[in-house]
């Protein structure tokens, strides 16, 4: 039976639709640990069997259920869409209407949605579980309709459970009624993710327990005497024991990286080489997308020139890069001219410098370039944390101060006052924390200084000796589109427990947080502040995220806005979307962890 599912009514309260979206999280990752999502042995490897598969027109039938992949030497269970992974390719055209039935063939009990990552669209169209609608239950369909306003690459993954890590999940391309501002002669989809054999739920409940499981780089006896040589006995001790007052470690960058991942370009091992074709001269357009549930990729193709000419779906003003680092759920076009060789890597590596994803633009099939080994690994520094008493190149300075604990001690001055909820907020001082961060147990950190820093490219990417994207690069092709002034500013921060593995937001969990209340047609401004050592892309649904320069200037429009840790960055919103909506980090597990509101768009609110 195909039918929308009924939407949660505008009354119910809002603990309702969080327990049910928690509760959600766990109905089925026992299912995928347990292997009953596994088919007939005669299904082997059928996921990897279409890729790059394209769906076009305005009428789409989805099949989302269960089919055994091998990415590893082991086969295991993923969730898939018409038996691919990834899911196939939409191709839709601005201004029709598409109509998509999605049927789940899963086992009983796996409930399972589709969310259409930064389209426009009905708040019952959206896909969220507890939020937007009820989800749709094994044996049943879910009818999918809405009229596309907008053209550009995006992509579409579950918002069930952890089915986005297991599999679901494809790239989506809005063709333009007008021609773009710029000419290519053949294009690629070039999407981007991380496999694990681990079933998702598996995962999730080590990094409760073990956080730090995947980090293996924690400073050793001969990291000391380097840094005593090179920053001498006071800065080294002094940014030791910030280290340790944190009890964090400068080279936890992520969660999870290659000892669990294996990353696929296109679902294709770096091993198995996904190739794409070309012919000298012809100007290529690759349409990045990040599909990864943990992963930021920084992406670059040796011997070529990457010419960004759209962020997150949207025309920006060209700018030539070597390299571009891509948060999860972010997607950058970007065009290239292969010639002079015949064949070019593209390389993917991992934020952390433990693996990459890899792929090979050709001329001829068969061909491959040589693959860059991964570059060394970065540590983080007390400056890239956003607290004071440290130089531009994070070397400790005497009588520097820290990171300020949420507990009691550590160093520095916090001031526990809720934030203020006005005027813009990017300016440099000491920065104000929201009361319910105060002797708080899942809070084990705060910002004291943090700044914009939209020219940086990030850590890892700094004199590299190579050209990398900073945001302060993306300048949208058109002016705001909405024009007016702010009228409020809402200050969330970003908030965590390392040791707990616990996130959220002014360090709340979703269970527990009222639901952020917009008023229908307003304009105004959010302000994130990273309060944590971890770097959180963050996705509001349902509405444009029209980011500010470093003086709250209109700079470029997106879906999703990457926060470095130390970083305090604005973005205007109109909320011209009535419903609920989802606002989460959009690194799997910390969404699943807490890191996630709901937010509200009423008439007269």
């Amino acid at each position: 039976m195909i039918h929308p599912s009924p939407r949660l009514p505008a009354s119910a309260p809002a603990s309702a639709s969080r327990r049910t979206f928690v509760q959600g999280l766990f109905l089925g990752g026992a299912a995928l640990a347990a292997g009953t999502l596994r088919r007939p042995a005669h299904a082997r490897d059928a996921a990897v069997a279409r890729p790059g598969a394209e769906l076009a027109g305005t009428d789409f039938r989805l099949d989302i259920g269960a089919t055994p992949v091998n990415f590893t030497g082991r086969t295991r269970p993923a969730i898939t869409v018409n038996g691919a992974l990834p899911a196939p390719t939409l191709r839709w055209r601005e201004g029709d209407t598409v109509t998509l039935r999605v049927a789940n063939r899963l086992p009983p009990g796996v409930q399972t949605s589709i969310h259409w990552h930064g389209i426009l669209l009905p708040a019952n169209m959206d896909g969220v579980p507890g939020i937007s609608f009820d989800g749709i239950m094994p044996g049943e369909s879910y009818l999918y309709r809405f009229t596309l306003r907008q053209s550009g690459t995006y992509w579409y993954h579950s918002h069930s459970l952890q089915q986005e890590q297991a599999g679901l999940y494809g790239a989506i391309i809005v063709d333009p009624r007008e021609p773009a501002p710029y000419r290519w002669d053949r294009e690629h989809v070039v999407l981007l993710s991380d496999w694990t054999d681990l079933a998702p739920e598996s995962l999730f409940l080590r990094l409760k327990k073990s956080p730090h499981h995947d980090n293996w780089y924690k400073p050793t006896v001969a990291d000391f005497f380097r840094d005593l040589r090179r920053d001498g006995l006071a800065a080294t001790l002094a940014d030791r024991r910030a280290w340790g007052e944190m009890r964090m470690t400068p080279t936890d960058l992520s969660d999870v990286n290659a000892h669990t991942y294996t990353y696929l370009m296109n679902g294709v091992t770096p091993a198995n080489n996904w190739t794409g074709g070309f012919r000298p001269g012809e100007k290529v357009l690759l349409r990045f997308i990040n599909a990864s549930a943990m992963t930021h990729f920084d992406v670059r193709i040796p011997g070529l020139k990457m010419t960004v000419v759209a962020a997150d779906g949207q025309y920006v003003h060209p700018v030539g890069v070597d390299e571009l680092r891509m948060g999860a759920a972010e997607t950058f076009d970007v065009i290239v001219e292969p010639s002079g060789q015949d064949a070019y890597t593209i390389f993917a590596q991992d934020m952390g410098r433990t693996g990459f994803a890899r792929g090979t633009l050709s001329a001829r099939a068969g061909l491959e370039a040589p693959v860059p080994t991964v570059d060394p690994r970065p540590r983080l520094t007390m400056e890239d944390m956003g607290h004071g008493g440290h130089d531009t190149h994070g070397k400790a300075m005497e009588g520097g101060c820290g990171a300020k604990m949420g507990m009691e001690g550590g160093c520095g001055a916090a001031m526990h006052a809720p934030s203020a909820h006005a005027g813009h907020g990017n300016g440099v001082g000491m920065q104000a924390h929201p009361a319910s961060e105060s002797r708080n147990p899942l809070v084990d950190m705060q910002t004291m200084t943090p700044t914009p820093r939209l020219d940086d490219p990030g850590i890892g990417l700094r004199e590299n000796g190579r050209r990398a994207l900073a945001y302060a690069d993306l300048r949208s092709l058109f002016d705001d589109p909405d024009g007016r002034d702010p009228g409020r500013t809402i200050e969330l921060h970003l908030t965590g427990h390392m040791e707990k593995f616990s996130w959220s937001f002014d360090g709340i969990p979703f269970a527990g947080a009222e639901p952020l209340r917009l008023n229908y047609g307003e304009r105004l401004r959010i302000v994130l502040v990273n309060d944590t050592m971890m770097q959180h892309p963050i996705h509001l649904h349902g509405m444009w995220s029209d980011l500010e320069d470093a003086d709250g200037g209109f700079m470029v429009r997106k879906h999703t806005v990457d926060m470095p840790p130390g970083t305090k960055r604005g973005f205007r919103v109109r909320a011209d979307a009535l419903g609920r909506w989802a606002f989460h980090c959009h690194l799997l597990y910390h969404m699943d962890a807490g890191m996630m509101r709901e937010v509200r768009v009423e008439e007269g609110a």
